[in-house]
């Protein structure tokens, strides 16, 4: 037993080494040139930061593999010798929710202050900020956790008759209890009138945990709902809308030079809003003008490659267009392999979560016959669901950022990401991967029975005044289910579509 414990906790150390080089590398790779060496402090909170939401996935299989330590444990006391995964649990869900409303903003706000400012100002102005976010919070947790901070428990009084003790015992199907006639046991012949209330004070930090999934639920919902359907798809249509040859050089002319007029207009707005903002006038129609500009520039970025895609140039043509087109093959085979997964989980959510009682544990009993098939081939099965939860949940974000202007684009580039764009999209993951594990806490409860994480996010969370009526009729999973059923009608319906270039680009007047 103890040998056991001792291999988790080294398995524990080992993966955590290597999430955080896999970061640093991430860090190295995606950073924009102008990032490089400088902006220490944002650098080190995105590594920190990816790597407290890659644990926390993570964390899920270890939870299930640490109750498995004392499963056959042949002497009293065992099970205290695992893990403490709730106290890892708690703590790493309130550093995930310091680093989401506190860290990750303060940094944001340093990184993008006003360059001409000294140091100290800047840090200054994002401290301001901070504390004035950290105060208002502060006192919505605490008239929150003061007035409905408990969790209500339902339970029944059992009770039953004394009888005399038998001379012999005869259990079976059709007499389950002592006595004759009796088809069921008399403690469960109670009445519904002996069903009580009861009530006590959750913790504060499980308080914080669960306000904080609740924050991450309605993200997950939404960007999950449409990232279930839209990552797979996504890489499917892009096969289809490929380009199937290469272009003449007139054409290439003829198209750069839209894309050259397209450039010098964006251009010009740009100047034009960067005029506004030193004048002091951004209001609402500059924020606005704003994102049709980072629109219309994404938008404009994708063209520029999708016509060096058409149209190699250089000495090594032949080969570039080779590899284009097996990126395009590559990108089918993931969307077709992405859709099974995809589609298995709407099915397991319908199935399991949403029809009561559930019809099947699905993909619960996959990932148990995985396990007797090796002993950590269902915990690697699940911990890849898990995963793929969380980017769908980042493939949404980005379609939807992509079709909406009011969400704000903060696109991850190779070679060419600025640590603002770093930073949202790191508490975008950190937010969300609360609700991913809770989400995958209920949906394999089966497997993931008698952890401390279901203890938790399915016993806790769900039985919290005011939060468990959103829980109890699965407001979150059928919002997700729907939304992935329109993401999916909608893909059909114009997915396979080419997008046209867009015409004359004007600001909001």
């Amino acid at each position: 037993m103890g040998d056991f414990n001792l291999a988790l906790v080294i398995v524990a150390i080992v993966v955590c080494i290597i999430v955080l080089l896999f970061n640093v590398y991430l860090l190295v790779n995606y950073q924009h040139p102008d990032d490089k060496n400088q902006a220490y402090f944002p650098k080190f909170v995105v590594v920190f930061g990816l790597s407290i939401a890659a644990i926390s996935i993570l964390m899920l299989p270890a939870d299930v593999a640490n109750r498995q330590a004392c499963r056959r444990a042949i002497y009293n006391g065992a099970c205290n010798l695992t893990l403490p995964m709730k106290d890892l649990w708690i703590a790493v869900y309130i550093v995930d929710a310091v680093l989401v409303f506190f860290i990750i903003p303060f940094a944001m706000f340093y990184y993008e202050g006003d360059q001409d400012k000294s140091v100290a100002k800047r840090i200054k102005s994002a401290l301001l900020w901070v504390i004035t976010t950290a105060i208002v919070c502060g006192l919505v947790l605490g008239i929150l956790y003061g007035v409905i901070g408990k969790v209500d428990f339902t339970v029944r009084h059992l009770s039953s008759n004394t009888t005399t003790f038998p001379s012999t015992w005869d259990f079976s199907s059709r007499q389950p209890c002592i006595g004759s006639g009796v088809h069921q046991c008399s403690a469960y012949l109670t009445d519904a009138s002996s069903e009580k209330t009861w009530t006590m004070r959750a913790t504060f930090p499980e308080y914080i945990v669960a306000l904080a999934t609740i924050v991450g639920s309605v993200l997950f919902a939404i960007f999950g709902g449409v990232g279930i359907a839209c990552l797979p798809l996504g890489l499917i249509f892009s096969f289809i809308r490929r380009p199937k040859a290469v272009i003449t050089r007139s054409q290439y002319i003829k198209e750069a030079t839209e894309l050259g007029k397209k450039a010098r207009e964006l251009k010009k707005a740009a100047d034009a809003l960067h005029q506004e903002e030193r004048s002091g006038s951004k209001g609402r129609k500059w924020r606005k003008n704003v994102k049709s500009v980072e629109k219309e520039l994404l938008q404009l970025e994708e063209d520029v490659n999708l016509l060096e895609e058409m149209y190699p140039q250089g000495e090594k043509a032949e080969t570039s267009w080779a590899l284009t087109v097996l990126g395009y093959l590559a990108k089918l085979v993931l969307g077709i392999l992405g859709l099974i997964v995809s589609v298995a989980w709407v099915v397991h959510i319908i199935i399991y979560l949403l029809i009561d009682p559930p019809l099947s544990p699905f993909l619960n009993e996959v990932f148990i016959k995985l396990d007797d098939i090796w002993g950590l081939l269902g915990t690697v099965a699940f911990a890849f669901f898990c995963f793929y939860l969380l980017l769908a949940v980042i493939a949404g974000a980005m379609m939807l950022g992509l079709r909406l202007v009011f969400i704000t684009i903060h696109p991850m580039k190779w070679g060419a990401t600025l640590m603002n764009s770093f930073l949202f999209n790191v508490g975008l993951i950190l937010l969300c991967s609360i609700s991913v594990i809770q989400f995958c806490a209920t949906a394999f409860g089966y497997y993931a029975q008698a952890t401390a994480a279901q203890e938790i996010f399915g016993h806790t969370l769900q039985s919290l005044r005011g939060i468990k009526y959103l829980y109890k009729y699965n407001v979150f999973q059928i919002a997700f289910v729907v939304l992935a059923g329109l993401t999916f009608v909608y893909y059909g319906a114009f997915g396979w579509r080419k997008r046209k270039l867009s015409g004359r680009f004007q600001l909001s007047s």
